[in-house]
């Protein structure tokens, strides 16, 4: 019976073997698991004590580009990377996310702190903990050092211009959605001054802010991408106005735009200097990232608390950014963007000058307004405040064409 019993034992340990070894072709077979929004950690000494995720698509090659999201107040990574559509294109065009988050510890509505001077200087808090991530991704994702950028909603929107003013070596574009200029605020109590109705500095005033930032940069700036709806009440369209301001004159370019088109959505897209500078205008819409849920091409993400079905903002930040890789879908075409033209003035005819408030102006239809603005038609010179208060005088060099002065 002893022998029968160790005869059992070894068949049976056999056969456990056996289970075991096919259990492991079973193993390698499988496919790898799918990639995920995953958590970081150990990614530097992190003094702005902030989160880091990061999400790498299936066969994400080397020296692959990346992205950096920053959510809004009382959101997070997860929220943020879901519904905003970025998933889509790094899953199609192979590149990396990484997404930081601000914990309520930080700031009791997860604000990132825009407006805090320890957290917006390069070097410091904040802003070095997020590009750490960046030094971290690039260590160990291989990411492609020269094309890395960056894109935020509302305090992470003003949070992208921190990153673009403070790491200008860093950062190859960016992309600010309904946020404000750098430095606009350096305190809790500016912030909200800044955020509604806004703050009037002249471009040079804004681009000072900025090389500020980094004394010294003679580098290659980034290329900036502006979003804002036209009925934000928590940012008060102004912003967008004041954040080209800012970005046209760090690029050395003018604030009259060279392009202009209309897209979907009721969304108008002005053109600054060699694309240099974007600015989307969504006609309607309120506080949040501009999605267009679908399964176009040029569709994306999902609409939620403030993330608003009109247009999918990432897309077409995602081609500013070039991430497409020459392979761009060929959504069909919404709308033809044609040079501002220039007119010819009449040489046989006095010009004709009139000097008004800027709001008769806007009535009179020799300017329009804008986020606060008056801007004189065709030439798009901006003239001050749209009140009854601020004066111009306006000379028609041609049909529809106003410029300053006489």
């Amino acid at each position: 019976m002893r022998r029968s019993s160790s005869l059992l034992t070894r068949l049976a340990g056999v056969a456990a073997g056996v289970v075991l070894a096919a259990a492991a072709v079973l193993v390698a077979a499988l496919p790898a698991q799918a990639a995920s929004l995953t958590q970081v950690t150990g990614f530097g000494s992190n003094p702005g004590n902030l989160a880091m995720y990061a999400y790498r698509p299936d066969g994400l090659p080397a020296n692959a580009p990346a992205v950096v999201l920053l959510h809004g107040c009382t959101q997070n990574a997860s929220t943020y990377f879901t519904n905003s559509g970025w998933q889509k294109y790094a899953d199609q065009w192979k590149f990396a996310l990484i997404v930081p988050q601000q914990p309520s510890a930080n700031n009791a509505n997860s604000c990132f702190n825009w407006f805090e001077t320890g957290d917006t200087a390069r070097g410091q808090g904040e802003a070095l903990s997020v590009k750490q991530m960046v030094d971290y991704a690039k260590a160990n994702y291989s990411v492609d050092g020269s094309r890395v950028f960056v894109s935020g909603l509302s305090g992470g929107g003003a949070m992208s211009a921190v990153m673009l003013a403070t790491y200008p070596d860093v950062f190859a574009a960016g992309s600010v959605i309904a946020g404000l200029p750098y430095r606009c605020a350096t305190s809790m109590t500016n912030a909200f001054t800044c955020m509604n109705p806004g703050v009037d500095k002249t471009p040079a005033q804004w681009g000072d802010l900025v090389r500020n930032a980094y004394a010294g940069y003679a580098g290659k700036r980034p290329r900036v991408a502006i979003w804002h709806g036209t009925s934000d009440t928590t940012v008060a369209p102004l912003n967008a106005t004041e954040s080209r301001d800012q970005w046209t004159n760090v690029l050395g370019v003018s604030q009259t735009p060279t392009s202009t088109a209309s897209l979907p959505a009721g969304t108008s897209l002005e053109v600054y200097g060699s694309d240099q500078v974007r600015l989307y205008r969504v006609s309607g819409m309120g506080h949040g990232t501009p999605v267009d849920p679908g399964s176009a091409a040029d569709q994306c993400g999902t609409a939620g608390a403030y993330f608003l079905d009109t247009i999918c903002s990432t897309y077409r930040d995602a081609l500013f950014f070039g991430l497409d890789g020459g392979g761009t879908p060929s959504p069909t075409p919404t709308a033809t963007v044609s040079p501002t033209p220039t007119p010819t003035p009449s040489p046989t005819s006095a010009p004709v000058c009139v000097t008004a408030s800027n709001y008769a102006h806007v009535t009179a239809g020799r300017a329009y307004q804008s986020g606060g603005y008056a801007y004189a038609l065709g030439s798009n010179q901006r003239m001050g405040l749209y009140n009854t208060f601020y004066t111009s005088t306006l000379k028609q060099t041609g049909p529809s064409y106003w410029v300053i002065g006489c």
